[in-house]
């Protein structure tokens, strides 16, 4: 993976280019320096500064770049290389105004913001080429250049250029075909005859800026996801012309942005964009002081993980000091270093290393700020590095075994922007309101808070890896083919644990409404279906069954209590006709109301061990937490983190050595107390020596946003 694979990275982004002259002529010496005190292992440099080493056609000053590789060098620091391709020079935009962005208005992008380009112009390409093969041939060769970072952030930044919209048509036809079997099958497939939108001639295929058809605008979106992995895979064919066996390529994929890294990105298809990459990378920002939670940083660091099967991944961006909100408490740099190790990062990068001193990230503060001066938060960065130095050997090659998943999916996610959640209507006319990543963060963070660690996967996913886990969430799957339906069938008759949500298994890959009952496919199996829907307004739950027990003990619920309403939306359940099977329906928990009526949570078990459970409406976190641990006591499967949920977080797995390994974090501002469960090593010597043995069965305190790493 690296040329360094007994280590762990820690560094930043770091720009010569935006060094002020003011900061004097040895501030380069300086940093490196700091770095290196700081236990800096890598730097970044490169990615946003075309303009500067590429200042017109065919130009190119490496004087900045050269600085940042010799400097680096001299202090024994690592390289990683970032292609300049998210931010195109000016002499681009005013020789090729084409390379711009088309927005769904007509009117192409202002020069001015990064990303707002059209990543498949020619002359972008052309430019981009050119670009990318300089810089690599200058730092390819340098010993000491570990990595080549592909772009930044790379979506299709929601262009409706002519040529993308013309490739868009082309692949259309080679689906469907060019004759005219192949335009009725379209028509088919997309529901065309509706307003008259039939298409009769590929040569009259209309803008599809201004779409009112769900299917054919998420088959565009579907197609502008192709576009990113197509684009990653060009730039990595360039770079493996120059770099060297040893040196990896990566890309920082981000997420869903609501302020923070929120849910999946709609605009990249992580899971095959990463075939790009040798190393999968994230940039992951979170809520900061009284709002950490760790949820963010699990969730990013899952996904990310999951990209390649399980192998590391390296966080290249994360948050410093960052924006308004987020100057960390004393302690929580450190907790959030350790909670992306947790999650099996094989190391962690700060965006960035000094607070620019003009322009849009002004206020984006990087590790130092304006004065260059070491401040907490450096100097609690330095606490971490020299603990990833010293602990090195337990710390790094994380691996997990999980025994539970989710899977997710590009596809709904667009279908639930076409047919929101509240309204039917698309969400932009809509304004607003719940999206799919809303419901796919009401499962993940409910099983983060029972301390389930999870894997993520693709609605795609064969059925041998579906296998390998114990539990499967399925939060609202709108859009599948056929194929993913089976699976899903067959994992639960297999044995499988499977726990839907309402809106699954609602249309097909096309957005076309299957024609019977909902989930479709699974309903035979639950025993229910529904047809029926509408927003809950005053509709409580009456838990029932092994749900009400489990609601009635403390030991796994607490005592507090629970908030039974209903919301966002719900499905009416009724008996199937003809059940598949021979199972029971066990209704969890019923609707009450002066209308509604019928259940609202149901399971039936598949076999000997699988069961299908579905929950048709939205409920409290709570209520969530319980029915997921009435699904794990049925097999056995609550062990001691889900007894701990919802007082420390715990993140286990296996070491490069071959050791157990548990994280345990405390997101909290109060000292927490409990008895420990497992005996090893106190790697971090948080309860007293480093390296020091710690039993099971005792009582230890883990101090307020603190961590406790114990090696077996």
């Amino acid at each position: 993976m690296t040329q360094h694979s007994g280590r762990l990275i820690f560094g930043a982004a770091y720009y010569d280019e935006y060094t002020p002259a003011a900061a004097g002529p040895d501030r380069l010496e300086r940093d490196m320096q700091m770095m290196v005190d700081a236990g800096f292992t890598t730097i970044r440099i490169a990615e946003f500064t075309w303009g500067t080493w590429n200042p017109a056609p065919g130009v190119f000053d490496f004087t900045h770049i050269d600085r940042a590789l010799d400097a680096a060098a001299a202090h024994g620091l690592d390289v990683i290389i970032g292609t300049p391709t998210a931010a195109v020079p000016t002499w681009l935009a005013a020789r090729h105004p084409e390379v711009m962005g088309v927005g769904a208005n007509g009117l192409p992008n202002q020069y001015g913001p990064r990303q707002n380009m059209n990543i498949l112009a020619p002359a972008y390409r052309h430019y981009a080429e050119a670009a990318i093969r300089a810089l690599a041939e200058r730092t390819a060769p340098r010993a000491h250049v570990v990595g080549f970072q592909l772009d930044n952030e790379t979506k299709y930044y929601d262009a409706y250029n002519d040529d993308i919209q013309r490739a868009f048509v082309d692949s259309l036809k080679q689906r469907f075909g060019d004759g005219p079997e192949g335009l009725d099958a379209l028509n088919s497939a997309f529901g065309l005859n509706y307003w008259s939108n039939r298409v009769s001639a590929w040569e009259e295929f209309p803008d599809v800026s201004a779409t009112i058809n769900g299917s054919l605008g998420a088959a565009f979106d579907a197609f502008r996801r192709g576009l990113v992995t197509e684009f990653l895979t060009w730039q990595r064919a360039i770079i493996d012309e120059y770099r060297r066996d040893d040196q990896f390529v990566t890309h920082n994929f981000d997420y869903e942005w609501r302020g923070y890294s929120f849910g999946i990105q709609p605009a990249v298809d992580h899971f095959t964009a990463a075939d790009a990459v040798t190393l999968a990378g994230v940039d992951i920002y979170h809520p900061g002081e009284d709002r950490l939670t760790g949820k963010e940083i699990a969730f990013g660091g899952d996904i990310s993980r999951s990209l390649k099967d399980g192998d590391p991944y390296l966080v290249i961006e994360t948050q410093a000091q960052g924006q308004m909100g987020w100057l960390p408490y004393p302690g929580q740099l450190r907790l959030q270093a350790y909670s992306h190790l947790a999650s099996g990062a094989c190391g962690v990068m700060y965006w960035h290393w000094g607070s620019i001193h003009n322009s849009f990230e002004t206020y984006w503060k990087g590790l130092l700020s304006q004065d260059y001066s070491p401040n907490p938060t450096y100097r609690e960065a330095c606490v971490i590095g020299r603990e990833l130095k010293e602990h090195a050997a337990s710390l790094a090659g994380l691996s997990k075994r999980n025994t539970a998943a989710i899977m997710v999916s590009n596809e709904a996610c667009t279908a639930l922007e076409w047919f929101s959640l509240e309204a039917g209507f698309p969400r932009r006319l809509a304004g607003g309101g719940t999206g799919y990543n809303d419901v796919v963060r009401w499962v993940y963070d409910a099983l983060f808070d029972l301390n389930i660690e999870v894997d993520v996967v693709p609605a795609d996913a064969p059925l041998e890896r579906l296998q390998r886990y114990d539990l499967l969430v399925v939060p609202a799957l709108y859009s599948a083919p056929q194929s993913t339906i089976d699976a899903l069938r067959a994992y639960a008759t297999g044995g499988g644990s499977l726990i839907t949500t309402f809106r699954t298994a609602v249309a097909d890959e096309n957005v076309q409404v299957w024609s019977d009952r909902q989930p479709h496919g699974l309903s035979g199996l639950l025993g229910l279906g529904t047809d029926q829907f509408t927003r809950p307004e005053g509709v409580r739950l009456a838990p029932t069954g092994a749900l009400a027990r489990v609601l009635d003990s403390p030991v796994l619920t607490g005592t507090e209590p629970v908030d039974l309403d209903a919301r966002v939306f719900m499905e009416l359940l009724t008996p199937i006709e003809a059940p598949e099977g021979t199972g029971q329906v066990e209704v969890l928990a019923t609707y009450e109301h002066h209308a509604w009526s019928g259940p609202a949570i149901a399971r039936r078990r598949l076999g000997e061990s699988g069961s299908v459970t579905h929950l048709a409406t939205w409920t409290s976190p709570e209520l969530l937490r319980a029915v997921v641990l009435t699904v794990l006591d049925e097999r056995g499967l609550i062990g001691w983190p889900e007894m701990l949920g919802g007082t420390i977080t715990v993140r286990r797995g296996v070491n490069g050595r071959g050791r157990e390994l548990t994280y345990i974090l405390n997101y909290s501002r109060e000292a927490t107390s409990f008895v420990l469960p497992v005996r090893g090593h106190d790697v971090l010597g948080t309860l007293g020596a480093a390296g020091a043995v710690v039993d099971s069965s005792t009582t230890v305190t883990v101090p307020a946003w603190g961590v406790l790493v114990v090696e077996a």
